[in-house]
């Protein structure tokens, strides 16, 4: 086993320098690694939130509000099902969850049960009937339409991933390198933006819902009308986006939503004036194009979370599927809009339950605090392991050198962020690494305390411990599995580089140390081991 083969030594000199190589850029100024040539690695270790300073946002997603969304669908999805084939009804509205409509002819109850279940609410697997929604015929012709249970579970937990989704490229299209969006419970969402020093800039682009509708407006509703209250079924009002804005009657169904844009971009009117232009893509353009043909002559709202930004007249059909938005936009409004709608909307409303801003002088100090405590842990366990075994004790901090070297060079070439706590996870894998050489060298001190000779000791350490040190590394890599499968944040950044040391040591211990101590056997040819 200790014998110096090919590979081991290859494996020893190409372990050496690729941590040298990637580890390389961690000290060098920014200047010299700018003037290294494009095949050299210019990746740094990326820090985190703790070490480089930022911001941390916590959001809960409104689920509720959600949920309060999808019925208000449902009531006009019932309305226009049942007109369109001629049904008359009354009483129809929600409460408490339930969405309750009267058929006023009793002979086509059973008529009007069938057609809303077949067109109301979508497919869900795991329900008995395979569908998100309930049609109950309470007699009377009163009819109840819920959603299953399953359906409430499905919303949110979408909801959630969807909103993970589009926050990660609102954050992206901001240049924020590295963030950390994460779940936390059923509905929460963790974002950890590390360099990002002002966190209303991050609030503004990822609270804002940006939920982009086309709807008509209603001309045959007054102001007066508005006034007192006298809105016909199918009509809602809403406020303009600028103080002083006159609120309008627009239709509660969207003729088409921001879901089909493919792309938005600031741009500018005919007047100079900024603006956002818009393109629909496939059936988003069709379904735009056939709503502008139909409505020629008729004015239609363009509505940013539930208040319009402008009412224009469609004086043309636009079978182009792309128009522009114009209001009192600034350069800047209209690109944090063009930003938003191009990352999409958020399928529920954000709110904001925690905020925290680490300063760059605190991450400083972090970086500071967390290089003192690896050098005097690395120091400590530098000179135990020489006091305690010498010659050998050498080659164990050599191995130990290397190790740090790949676990530095790794993370840095996958950009893997390093925390505080992934300190930590490395000052704990150099541990366990001295730990596997101690087991080692007392296994030798054994063998050749059992009458071995110096060579036949050294040889059957190695073979012996094997076994005590997989058992140790396999039980660290499955406790760093599980922490980085159920933990988030820190917790993942221990686990991660926990697991990147665990191979690291194993090879380092074993094969880096084999073939030191090999080497020193061919060069010295010792009659006794310097730890016997």
């Amino acid at each position: 086993m200790l014998t110096l083969s090919r590979w081991k030594v290859a494996a020893v000199i190409l372990s050496v320098i690729f941590g040298i190589v990637f580890s390389l850029p961690n000290v060098l100024p920014q200047k010299t690694l700018d003037a290294l040539p494009g095949w050299v690695p210019h990746q740094k270790l990326n820090l985190g939130l703790d070490l480089q300073g930022g911001s941390y946002l916590l959001y809960e997603v409104d689920t509720d509000a959600l949920r309060a969304e999808r019925l208000t669908n449902m009531v006009e999805d019932v309305r226009s099902t049942l007109r369109n084939d001629q049904i008359e009804f009354s009483e129809l509205g929600e409460a408490g969850g339930v969405v309750r409509v009267r058929i006023t002819d009793p002979a086509k109850v059973d008529q009007a049960v069938s057609l809303l279940r077949r067109s109301i609410g979508g497919q869900l697997q795991g329900t008995v009937t395979g569908r998100d929604t309930t049609v109950t015929n309470r007699g009377g012709g009163q009819l109840e339409l819920a959603f299953v249970p399953e359906a409430a579970k499905a919303d949110a937990a979408k909801a959630v991933t969807q909103s993970i989704e589009t926050i990660r490229r609102r954050i992206d299209a901001l240049g924020t390198k590295e963030p950390t969006i994460t779940r936390q419970g059923s509905n929460r969402i963790v974002i950890q933006a590390a360099g990002e020093s002002d966190p209303a800039r991050l609030q503004a682009v990822v609270g804002q819902t940006a939920k982009l509708t086309f709807q008509m407006v209603d001309e045959t509703v007054s102001q007066e009308d508005m006034v007192a209250g006298r809105i016909p079924p199918g009509v809602i009002v809403i406020p303009g986006t600028q103080p002083g804005e006159p609120p309008i009657p627009v239709a509660k169904r969207a003729l088409v939503t921001g879901e089909d844009l493919v792309n938005a971009n600031q741009e500018f009117d005919q007047n100079g004036a900024p603006a956002v232009g818009f393109r629909f893509g496939g059936a988003g353009a069709r379904k735009f194009g056939d709503a502008t043909t139909r409505n020629v002559g008729k004015r239609f709202a363009i509505v940013l979370d539930g208040k319009y930004i402008s009412a224009p007249r469609i004086n043309q059909p636009l079978p182009g599927g792309s128009g522009i938005i114009t209001g009192n936009f600034t350069p800047e409004s209209a690109a944090e809009l063009a930003l938003l709608l191009r990352s999409g909307a958020l399928p529920a409303k954000l709110n904001l339950e925690e905020q925290r801003t680490v300063g760059a002088e605190l991450g400083a100090d972090a970086v500071k605090a967390g290089a003192i405590s690896l050098a005097i842990g690395a120091a400590a366990m530098f000179v135990f392991i020489i006091l305690a075994y010498g010659l050998f004790g050498v080659f164990a901090a050599l191995a130990l050198v290397v190790n740090v070297l790949l676990i530095i060079g790794i993370m840095s070439m996958t950009q893997a962020t390093l925390t505080f706590p992934g300190i930590a996870g490395l000052i704990l894998t150099l541990a366990v690494a001295v730990d596997a050489n101690v087991l080692i060298y007392e296994r030798m001190r054994d063998e050749a305390a059992a009458g071995r000779s110096p060579m036949s000791a050294a040889d059957t350490g190695f073979r012996r411990a094997m076994v005590s040190i997989m058992d140790a590394n396999i039980t660290s890599l499955i406790s760093a599995a599980i922490m980085f499968g159920f933990g988030s944040g820190p917790i993942k950044g221990f686990a991660w580089t926990l697991s990147i040391g665990v191979f690291t040591s194993v090879f380092t211990a074993i094969i880096i140390t084999q073939v030191l101590i090999g080497w020193w056997f061919k060069t010295a040819k010792p009659k006794k081991l310097p730890i016997a």
